[in-house]
């Protein structure tokens, strides 16, 4: 690698860096870093989406950059849009800065953009190249991506287990099987989430609040898969309905007066099209949420729920918090129930997992890689 190409990637994984600040805070749109640097190799600007519906990065960047930004080099993790929305198209205000080469991380697959930003860019004289660090930039964007590609959420499934694989004892016990350290990276997770997911029998069996302590930049939705509408008015997502949103996606077979109490509480309750079980279908579930335009979805449980989705590849980034615990009993419960898959050849595996010890419990984190 050559001395300049070393610096290129450098200030790469700079703008990627300042993109990471934007999670939870700009969804659905794609987080996105920036940076100016001039022709002397200075950074003189440095911007990051900050806010959903306020400038985005490139903007931000090139206000700190001011004149400076004349002839200089912008390294940016995604194509700039060329569309007005909430805000003006970026690539104008690139052209209109004197930027004279433009380093973009990926294209944007929105159809609104898809090349169009780069290619007012190059018509106006600007040098782009494309596919720096490619890879991070677009797991950065994943989820935005799939918003607008696949009409739904990117879903993160989310679970507690001991060493040998168990989320509860064979009685169904589990608090708490990992630690306060671990704890607090979920409650983490949550703050950034637009939903947080659970079948119905976890809602009953463990009466979850499904918030975040504290608070992060959003407020989650707390929705549950509740086929016959059975959850109870005195639970405690029910009886915080007014301060964070509860949605309970059931079907046609729910009995009224059930949706009209849950409804008269202050739930959102709507019927989902069933699947050949009676239950709501998750595609449908997928899609009905991605009309919602909820960017990040975690699912939380319990087995019988992430193996459902599991089963009908919903499931696209894993966090496993793994405690150094053994339980053992073939009847103990493990994330993933469902049917499962009957070949090792087709099992899934995480790309690139991302490994913390929080206070000696082991959190993997990653995107899930489907065989082809």
């Amino acid at each position: 690698m050559t001395k300049a190409n070393l610096f290129d990637e450098l200030m790469m994984r700079r703008a990627i860096e300042l993109a990471r600040r934007g999670l939870g805070f700009v969804e659905p749109n794609p987080v996105v870093g920036a940076i100016v640097v001039d022709s002397s190799g200075t950074i003189v600007g440095e911007g990051w989406h900050q806010n959903y519906g306020g400038p985005h990065a490139e903007v931000h960047a090139l206000a700190q950059a001011g004149v400076k930004a004349n002839g200089a080099t912008l390294y940016v993790t995604l194509e700039p849009c060329c569309h007005f929305g909430k805000t003006p198209p970026c690539s104008r205000a690139v052209i209109a800065a004197g930027i004279r080469r433009a380093v973009i991380g990926m294209r944007d697959p929105n159809p609104r953009v898809d090349g169009g930003g780069i290619e007012e860019l190059r018509n106006a004289g600007i040098a782009v190249e494309i596919g720096l660090l490619e890879h991070d930039a677009q797991r950065l964007a994943a989820p935005f991506v799939n918003l607008v590609t696949q009409h739904r959420p990117w879903f993160h499934g989310k679970w507690a287990m001991t060493l040998d694989g168990k989320i509860a004892t064979r009685s169904g016990h589990s608090k708490w099987i990992t630690n306060e350290a671990s704890r607090a990276v979920v409650h983490q997770l949550r703050g950034r989430m637009d939903g947080i997911l659970v079948g119905i029998g976890t809602a009953i069996a463990d009466d979850p609040a499904l918030t975040a302590r504290p608070k992060g930049p959003r407020i989650a939705t707390r929705i549950v898969v509740d086929s016959v509408a059975r959850l109870p008015v005195e639970s405690q997502l029910v009886q915080t309905a007014s301060e964070a949103p509860v949605l309970v996606l059931t079907t046609t077979a729910a009995p009224s007066d059930r949706c009209a109490c849950l409804r008269d509480a202050g739930v959102e309750v709507i019927a989902i099209d069933s699947d050949s079980n009676g239950k709501p279908d998750l595609n449908n579930v997928s899609l009905e949420l991605g009309r919602r335009r909820f960017t990040n979805v975690l699912v939380e449980g319990g087995g019988q729920m992430l193996g459902a989705f599991f089963d009908k590849g919903l499931i696209d980034e894993v966090h496993a918090f793994i405690a150094l615990k053994l339980v053992g009993g073939s009847d103990a419960p493990s994330p993933l129930a469902g049917h499962g898959l009957e070949m090792v050849t087709d099992c899934p595996s995480i790309q690139q997992p991302a490994l913390q010890v929080l206070d000696g419990d082991i959190y993997l984190s990653g995107p899930l890689i489907r065989p082809h």
